[in-house]
């Protein structure tokens, strides 16, 4: 006999998909989307209605029937709730905690998109301050000031548990926040969000416990759901990829200076790069060439503008991904 199928997927009536497991069980699939821009005011993120108790949530919806792919389900849904229509878009991860707020399995599948511009269409949508939700996490000047305050209620969060348990927090605390000896790696977002989840100094720990905790006003504000862990993915994902693929171009305009595109690469990695070292890695790489203008938006003496070669990435092999 063949194996039973542990997994199917059924509509239903209102048109939305989910998964039928073992005993009856059903599993919400959902969608959301992690739309990020870069404006005048730095690194923006598509927010859309408030969802549950008020708190601001990114664009998100049921997979449903009509969707012919995950990926136009997803824009689909960012559209319907925000009129802001996608241009790149990558499958970011899939969340699938039991520990999902929420009464019944839900499995999330997130994307991670970038739109150049922001662009309100609908009064449903709105750009939010990308480190509003995460403000430790800007080191453009330096290291926050909550930086040194986070890392003494952690210590104190760990010296509570029990000596095992002790040192695996202390050693994850100074991994994710660059202590005894190590040095801050802007990657690790999701590491330090669970960490502060999890030493009860976020707001969605108290909610998602059902009680008290000891919530700090500077790990910033909170999302609905696991929305603010899906952020925090979505940013760690970015700052580790515009080291190794130019996904910087895809919030660029058609034309830009040098000086554009290192404020961007800063304001999305959260820290100041060599200008030098920055401007020498571009033109080694050849992704950029001159266009024979100038700008004369600099405020100062005029810059020469660049384009970006995406043929360049097609000619090299393993770069598409």
């Amino acid at each position: 006999m063949g194996e039973r199928n542990p997994m199917s997927m059924a509509e239903r009536a209102d048109g939305a998909v989910e998964l039928h497991a073992h005993q009856g069980q059903t599993v919400g699939v959902g969608l959301n989307a992690v739309v990020v821009a870069f404006d005048d005011a730095g690194p923006r993120v598509l927010l859309a209605n408030s969802g549950e108790e008020g708190m601001p949530a990114l664009p998100s919806g049921p997979l449903e029937a009509e969707h012919r792919t995950l990926e136009a389900g997803v824009r689909s849904w960012v559209e319907r709730q925000t009129g802001q229509p996608l241009g790149f878009v990558e499958q970011l991860y899939t969340f699938g905690d039991k520990s999902r707020p929420g009464t019944r399995r839900f499995v999330s599948i997130a994307y991670l998109a970038l739109v150049r511009g922001a662009a309100d269409e609908r009064p449903a949508a709105g750009w939010a301050d990308l480190y509003a939700h995460f403000p430790y996490e800007d080191w453009r000047d330096g290291a926050p000031g909550s930086i040194a305050l986070l890392r003494e209620d952690l210590q104190d969060w760990a010296e509570d548990a029990g000596s095992g348990t002790k040192r695996g927090r202390l050693a994850r605390i100074a991994s994710a926040f660059g202590e005894d000896g190590q040095r801050w790696n802007e990657e690790r977002v999701l590491e330090r969000y669970e960490l502060l989840y999890e030493a009860g100094l976020v707001a969605e720990a108290g909610r998602d416990r059902g009680c008290a905790v000891r919530a700090r006003a500077d790990t910033g504000v909170p999302l609905a759901l696991d929305h603010r862990r899906m952020l925090a993915t979505a940013i760690g994902r970015l700052r580790a990829k515009i080291k190794y693929r130019p996904v910087l171009f895809e919030l660029m305009p058609d034309e830009f200076t040098l000086f554009d595109l290192q404020r961007i690469a800063e304001a999305l990695s959260g820290v100041r790069l060599h200008k030098p070292n920055f401007r020498r890695l571009m033109e080694s790489q050849g992704l950029i060439e001159e266009t024979g203008r100038l700008s004369t938006q600099t405020g100062g003496r005029p810059a020469k503008l660049f384009r970006y070669r995406p043929e360049i990435t097609m000619e090299r092999p393993g770069e598409t991904a």
